[in-house]
């Protein structure tokens, strides 16, 4: 029985960078042996196995066999005579094909035989074998990965092969939940846009999300975006997340803001009237398909809806400004309702020339929000309860006075507005 670190962990430790997780993989042991030695068993496709005492998994080497399509369509085969050679055959990129004796390593003590190391002092992201082409998937982390290491390019011969999977239909088989997970990850990657670039490139973005696809090309209105191109834009906007380290529900919202904008009459462009709730119509469909989780979902819905009045908002009275946060629904989930704001920030600051820019909307509309969360409410409850007012007049009362407490703070307008 040999051991053998693989993967990431040593990719990462001959780049300087952090190492999270480890992976392992067994070369020359049976399930019994390994169950002997006290390891437990979890794999539920393939022999998996935690150690006794870190509790990492460690699986026993194999080789994959193409039996179908899509991500599940391949035969597993494990035992003790497949080599370390033949397990890191079957992995997507050479820089992950790298295997290591021990935790430490340096570029003299791996096994690469399919020259990772050298492709990491390339910058350079390459599959290892053609066998690439029978996991769609891996489309997805390439993708990923250049969104990782933003100054990687991709191989021209891995880009090729993209291509020709996409244009055979494999990337039609992508399983819901994998294309969430592979995105979720890209979106929370140093530079998101990168991975949008390249599945653009080998034209897998118009498979997987061909709303965000239909924004490249889609002219804007140059007085308020002086990129023109939706597309560079919403690329923008994405690194914009990723420079304010936006958490994901808040790079999600950024990343379909302005999908309505892709269904634009071409009469009325470069104006994009009503863009707001086509985006939020289109958003419900692309979170349907791929089961976005729901706190993702509902914050970019109302980021969709709202961007362009939270943006305008400056010129809004105070009655005005309390439907706004209603709408927004911040009295009850303020946490929410400031990924909300910044998601609108990073909007405002993915155009260029003003990447620099403040957003003073930000902190305004926070102010508003504080001043309607001051009103005693319990008193007011009291009160209508001693005249005998209930339901919506109730409503009708609270919502007066926190209009009158934006006023009172410096906001423009009346009770009565």
């Amino acid at each position: 029985m040999q051991i053998y670190m693989v993967g990431g962990a040593v990719r990462d430790r001959l780049l300087g960078r952090p190492v999270n997780d480890h992976d392992w993989v067994v070369v020359g042991a049976t399930p019994e042996q390994m169950v002997a030695q006290g390891y437990l068993p979890v794999g539920r496709d393939f022999p998996v196995f935690l150690h006794p005492r870190t509790r990492e998994e460690y699986a026993l080497a194999r080789t994959e066999r193409k039996s179908g399509r899509g991500y599940r369509g391949f035969v597993v085969q494990t035992s003790s005579d497949v080599t370390l050679e033949e397990d890191l055959a079957r992995r997507d990129l050479t820089i992950n094909s790298i295997a290591s004796h021990a935790d430490g390593v340096s570029a003299e003590s791996v096994f690469d035989p399919y020259n990772g190391v050298q492709d990491l002092r390339d910058k350079l992201l390459r599959h290892v074998t053609d066998a690439f082409r029978e996991d769609p998937v891996r489309i997805l982390r390439v993708a990923r990965f250049a969104a990782r290491f933003t100054d990687f390019t991709v191989a021209p011969q891995t880009m090729q092969l993209m291509r020709e999977m996409v244009e055979h239909g494999e990337a039609d088989h992508l399983v819901a939940e994998r294309v969430w997970q592979e995105l979720a990850r890209g979106l929370m990657e140093p530079q998101p846009s990168r991975m949008l670039a390249v599945l653009r490139e080998c034209g897998a973005l118009r498979v997987v999300l061909p709303e965000v696809d239909r924004l490249w090309g889609v002219p804007q209105r140059p007085e308020y975006h002086p990129e023109v191109n939706t597309g560079i834009h919403l690329m923008m906007v994405l690194d914009m997340a990723a420079r304010l380290q936006a958490p994901l529900a808040v790079r999600f919202a950024c990343l379909t803001h302005d999908l309505g904008k892709g269904t634009t009459p071409s009469d009325v462009l470069p104006r994009h009237i009503g863009h707001e709730q086509r985006s939020a119509k289109l958003l419900k469909g692309l979170c349907q398909r791929l089961r976005v989780p729901t706190d993702c979902k509902e914050l970019a819905d109302v980021v969709a809806r709202e961007h362009g009045n939270i943006h305008r908002s400056s010129d809004l009275n105070a009655a005005a400004t309390m439907r706004l946060l209603e709408r927004c629904d911040g009295i009850r989930k303020p946490a929410r309702f400031a990924e909300i704001l910044q998601a609108c920030e990073c909007d405002a600051r993915g155009r260029l020339g003003f990447e620099e820019s403040s957003y003073p909307q930000r902190a305004r509309l926070g102010q508003a929000l504080a001043a309607a969360q001051s009103v005693a409410t319990n008193n007011i409850a009291t009160y209508a309860a001693s005249i005998g007012a209930t339901g919506q007049k109730v409503g009708e009362m609270i919502h007066a006075a926190r209009i009158q407490a934006l006023v009172a703070s410096g906001w423009r307008g009346s009770a009565a507005d």
